[in-house]
């Protein structure tokens, strides 16, 4: 299959596929040096024939034109990389071309491994997504009427008063998730790569908790640690000692992860600070400062993870910055003077239910809607005709 790849022919075509998710990936000089790192040529030819959802190895097969031989340790090698993630359904294994982000660009850094310049793509990665924070990678994953994620609260600090759903409940998501793993935090790692370690000290390992169907996933390939319920709210608890922001999928039914964030670090959070205030959902909540109680400290403003908080000029109190406040609480535990509390924010915000939903949103939006149609009513045919059996749910 010599003639299907060369750096030249076969990244071009895996950008072009990988600019059909509803999460795409701009091109540019950096991007491509990425992916030739990331992706071995053969590994570049195959992604780049891959069907838009999850498919059968005879599927790739007739894709691709290689042979099963030669394309199952193909593809296994690309699952054990994060590139490609298995599902095994019903004595089936289906196959899935990740997206970048979230995706393959995250678990480069979820795994010790020895077979990348390490460095080299830290560099490269971080250049490529902030470089120009106002277009490119930056626009393309938070310039979005639908957000990909969202924080929730920490649910000891909300008011009296109010009632949080199960699905803006960081402890109760964990409990219905029915499988839960920890891993590596991929931003935290990539700084490290660039001798920029975090300023609050959070932990690097075991800290950034995967649920559900991709948590067997990462398990299954080495990316995360299987954990039990308690287990996962202990990590919860522990994040909270660093006053990390938790964010999750911007979901009700079924989230996929639940990331502890440092506002050094995540590179989330860093979209909101340039200037994405909506990059990410908020909580129904939002942080109020008494004034009285307040003695301009400034343990608070250290300690929000999006510079949500200031002490204006002459001004004898913190002042909250409604627009970037994300309601998570996490400012509350480090005040001494008992000045800040959440309040309800007075809008209410309803996800998307499903991440298929969330996803066929964002599709509309960019305008990348049409091929995922053709290809639903083609797969509609081929079970019609061929009898296939029902494909996974992916989560």
């Amino acid at each position: 299959m010599g003639h299907h790849v060369g750096s030249k022919s076969s990244i071009v075509p895996l950008i072009d596929r990988l600019n059909k998710y509803p999460v795409g990936l701009p091109d540019s000089e950096k991007l491509r040096e990425i992916l030739a790192l990331l992706f071995a040529e053969n590994e570049a030819y195959i992604a780049s024939r891959f069907p838009l959802e999850e498919a059968t190895l005879d599927e790739l097969i007739h894709a691709t034109g290689i042979s099963e031989l030669e394309l199952v340790p193909q593809l296994e090698q690309m699952c054990d990389k994060g590139l490609v993630m298995d599902l095994p359904y019903e004595g089936r294994t289906y196959y899935l071309l990740l997206p970048g982000l979230i995706g393959f660009f995250e678990l480069t850094f979820m795994k010790s491994r020895t077979d990348l310049p390490k460095e080299k793509i830290a560099r490269l990665m971080q250049e490529y997504l902030y470089e120009n924070p106002r277009e490119g990678m930056a626009k393309e994953f938070f310039d979005s009427k639908i957000p990909l994620t969202r924080a929730l609260p920490y649910e000891d600090k909300i008011p009296v008063s109010s009632t949080v759903t199960s699905y803006e409940n960081a402890r109760e998501i964990i409990k219905n998730s029915g499988y839960g793993a920890v891993g590596i935090c991929y931003c935290r790692h990539k700084k490290h790569h660039l001798d920029q370690d975090c300023a609050k000290r959070a932990p690097m390992e075991d800290i950034c908790i995967s649920l559900g169907a991709g948590a067997k996933f990462l398990v299954r390939r080495g990316f995360a640690k299987e954990q039990t319920a308690d287990e996962l709210l202990g990590i919860l608890d522990r994040a909270r000692e660093f006053n990390l922001t938790h964010i999750t999928d911007n979901i009700r039914q079924k989230p996929s992860f639940i990331c502890n964030c440092c506002s050094c670090c995540c590179e989330l959070l860093a979209g909101v600070q340039a200037g994405y205030h909506d990059g990410v959902a908020k909580a129904p909540f939002i942080v109020r400062v008494d004034e009285e109680l307040c003695n301009s400290c400034g343990l608070c403003v250290s300690a929000c993870n999006v510079a949500a908080l200031e002490i204006p000029e002459k001004k004898n109190s913190a002042k909250s910055l409604d627009k970037i406040c994300l309601g998570c609480g996490a400012c509350i535990p480090v005040c001494k003077q008992g000045a800040l509390s959440l309040v309800d924010r007075g809008k209410t915000y309803l996800p998307p239910r499903n991440r298929r939903e969330m996803m066929k949103k964002r599709l509309l939006e960019r305008g990348r809607a049409a091929p995922f149609v053709v290809n639903g009513i083609k797969k509609k045919i081929r079970k019609i005709v061929k009898g296939t059996p029902k494909s996974p749910n992916v989560p």
